[in-house]
Parts: structure tokens; sequence; C-alpha cells
């Protein structure tokens, strides 16, 4: 059974992987459990023998690959964006174990909607400014005396729990409750950014911050807004009311000169 056709699709985003082997097991790792869709985002060496030599016979999975120069580009029609990361981080995300973020994406997926799993670099993971991206993290409860985990071994223990969700559904796709089924699409991740970064210009437009650095608001804003799991009718709803309240922030400042 291949899981990627149930529904929506099953998104697997390395960034910055160093060793072209490692993507190469990660296909082989991929397909083994029925995924067949990898993103790469700014490999270090690829292509590269290593990873022909590594996939075996994961052939078409390294063919089919995306090759993105960023995450924000990789995730960028996706409605769920889930980050593995082995240690935390100053970014305050909820964090799922492997076999709940496979719940969550399997559901998603089903439903319809394209949503990816990201793993970061071999020696630092994903950054900040990536895990930013995400709507929560994912980490593997490994040995805390040894919690050095092999990126290929890390894709495949959640691509495993990816498999055992669909198993466990039946291999068919979430039925929708009947309140659901006219529900808007789920907003991508690209019309989320662009409604983030109008909230934060409108902040900035009505003084809201008042001196003190807009980071962590920001943050917070964004925690609350992909809690809510906005769809796209809803997001330019959002946008409107910010568009007005651009518009009177303009109306109520001192005219600048000349004009």
């Amino acid at each position: 059974m291949n899981i990627a056709q149930q529904g929506g699709e099953i998104r697997i985003v390395l960034v910055g992987t160093q060793h072209p082997g490692n993507i190469g097991a990660a296909a082989r790792a991929i397909k083994t459990m029925g995924l067949e869709r990898l993103v790469l985002v700014a490999p270090e060496r690829y292509p590269h023998g290593d990873a022909i030599a590594m996939a075996a016979g994961a052939d078409d999975v390294l063919d089919a690959a995306r090759i993105v120069g960023s995450l924000a580009e990789a995730v960028a029609d996706c409605a769920l964006v889930l980050g593995c990361t082995a240690r935390s981080r100053r970014i305050a995300l909820e964090e799922l174990a492997p076999r709940a973020a496979a719940a969550r994406l399997h559901g998603a997926a089903a439903s319809g909607a394209r949503v990816a799993l990201v793993f970061g670099r071999e020696r630092t993971g994903l950054d900040n400014d990536e895990l930013q991206l995400c709507h929560a993290a994912v980490h593997i409860p490994a040995n805390p005396d040894y919690s050095s985990l092999n990126l290929a071994a890390a894709v495949q223990v959640l691509s495993y729990e990816l498999r055992m969700a669909a198993l466990a559904d039946g291999g068919h796709a979430v039925a929708l409750a009947p309140q659901e089924e006219q529900r808007e699409p789920p907003a991508s991740h690209a019309e989320l950014e662009g409604f983030f970064a109008q909230l934060g210009d409108t902040l900035d437009a009505i003084d809201f911050h008042k001196g003190r650095a807009p980071e962590s608001a920001l943050r917070k804003l964004r925690r609350i807004f992909l809690r809510c799991a906005l769809d796209t009718r809803e997001v330019r709803l959002l946008r409107g009311v910010l568009a007005d309240a651009q518009r009177m922030a303009r109306l109520a400042s001192p005219p600048g000169p000349g004009e």
C-alpha cells in the first residue's frame, strides 16, 4: 500500500543534508514504508554516487525528488508542517511523540491536505528560524545517554509510524464529519506567512510594541494563529481586518513634510 496516495500528500523534507549517502538511505527508508515524496533543501552534495548506492533500488524516489533553496519554498503549499528536533529550543513549539505526529499528519493528508515532515542537518538539526516555520516539533525519545540518531534512521522511525497510522485507518482516507464537508481548504504555508508578515507590519503601524522588541510578541501570536488551523477564507478575512487597521493608522498619522 502506497500511503502517499491516500487523499493528500505526505512530503518528507531534508534540510541542508551534509552527507549524500544519508539522502539515498532516507529515500530507501521512505519507499519501504510506502512514501514517495522527497524534497531536498539546499543539500551540500547532491547529486552524488553515494546517494544512489545507499538508495538500494529507491532510485525512483531520488529521480522524483525536488531540490529547492529554502524550507519556506519547500513547504509553501502545505497545510501542516512538523519539524523533527532532538533538543529543546528557545522557540516554544508544541512537542509531539512520533506516533502522535504520524496520526496528525495522516489525518490531515487523508482529508486532502499537503503535509510535510521536516528533518534538519546531521550535526546541527533545524535552526530556530526553520523551526519557526513549523506548526509543531517531533521528538524521538531516544536513550538520553546516547541519543545520537542517524538522519536516515530518524526518517525510518517516522516513516514507520506514518505507515502504522495508515494501516490502523484501514488504508482509507479519513471520513469527514458532515459539518466539516463544506469547510474551505486549510490555508497554505505561503498564505499564512503572508498573513504573519502583514500582521507584523500592522503592529508596527499602530505602535503596538511601544519601543519593545517585537520578536517575542510575534512568536506568541504565530503560535495562537497556528493552533487555530485557519482555512483560506479565514486568512482572507483576517487580512482584510489588518488592511483596514493599516489604513486607519495612516489616516491617524501626522502628515509628513510637503503633505
